[in-house]
């Protein structure tokens, strides 16, 4: 894997062969693989899936991981953004995932769910004390049905945010994957009091037909 991240360039369009023996839903997600330039790269530069430069366009732009960070990866699988916090110089990463995950040499995963009891006390002990950020690519399984999926991911935003407060040090950033809508009003206002500048983002990796969008948080505060 690079050791200095980098996002792909665009390319000509490659035309699908034998296209006739797929059916079309089946050609459309070929030439869709075929022609993402992220595919590509994330093959090139060792990455385990192109989602890892979603996370590498944030940090340019924000320049969220320090080096010798302490970095929570939750909903961590397949370890694509855990690769991409120790290429940026993070010092400890540790992540979390229902699913099992492929170690990841300097990382740390653990299989369960991250709410569950005694979590929080095992990643700082873990971590070597408090974390600088938290990070969150999860997302439910859509159903199709706009209300209720930005109604899941908001759930899930919501907890994961409930968790960096717990877990963050002073001036620690948090970051969580949204479906366009943004956050909602109860959210955003937890984010503004615990943060000092909250933003909301889409990376260039984020597919234009993608619903999907982040909220950037950074300065946390201890209190209020």
């Amino acid at each position: 894997m690079s050791q200095n991240p980098s996002v792909p360039p665009r390319r000509e369009a490659v035309r699908l062969k034998n296209a006739r023996k797929h059916t079309p839903s089946s050609q459309a997600w070929l030439a869709r693989q075929l022609n993402d330039p992220y595919v590509q790269a994330a093959r090139t530069q060792g990455y385990r899936s192109r989602a890892a430069f979603k996370l590498i366009e944030l940090d340019e732009k924000y320049k969220l991981i320090t080096k010798g960070a302490r970095v929570v990866d939750l909903g961590a699988a397949p370890g694509g953004w855990a690769q991409v916090a120790l290429a940026c110089g993070a010092a400890r990463v540790v992540g979390v995932d229902l699913l099992p995950i492929i170690p990841v040499a300097g990382a740390d995963f653990i299989e369960g769910d991250f709410m569950a009891p005694g979590m929080e006390a095992r990643l700082t002990q873990m971590l070597g004390g408090r974390a600088d950020i938290v990070l969150s690519d999860m997302a439910p399984n859509t159903t199709g049905h706009v209300a209720t999926d930005h109604i899941r991911i908001m759930a899930l935003a919501e907890t994961a945010l409930e968790f960096a407060v717990d877990i963050l040090c002073p001036g620690g950033a948090f970051v969580a994957k949204l479906f366009q809508g943004g956050a909602e009003r109860e959210m955003l206002n937890t984010l503004k009091l615990r943060f000092c500048s909250v933003r909301h983002a889409k990376p260039p990796a984020s597919r234009k037909d993608s619903k999907e969008m982040y909220v950037v948080a950074t300065g946390f505060r201890m209190t209020p």
